[in-house]
């Protein structure tokens, strides 16, 4: 009586198979955005050359002080790691 269960999800995944489905690429080309390529982009704001060097030392700094925060959670986990497996007893 336990197989019961089994069967009907069986049952169900074979339905849910056989339904039609679009792919990805017929639904980008039926959404109702458009995009075209000849389009060029188009900003109302510009930014000064002294804004974009503060914006880019900014983004600069902070990927920086990401990258060493990885560094350390990484170093700390390899030690930990190779710590327990020292001293692990078999």
């Amino acid at each position: 009586m336990s197989s019961a269960g089994s069967i009907s999800a069986m049952v169900t995944s074979l339905k849910n198979n056989k339904r039609d489905r679009k792919s990805a690429l017929k639904r980008l080309k039926e959404s109702s955005t458009r995009y075209s390529v000849s389009e060029k982009l188009h900003f109302e704001k510009k930014a000064s050359p002294l804004q974009l060097k503060k914006i880019r030392e900014h983004i600069q700094r902070r990927n920086k002080k990401i990258f060493i925060q990885k560094i350390v959670v990484v170093g700390i986990l390899s030690l930990l790691l190779i710590y327990v497996i020292g001293f692990a007893k078999i």
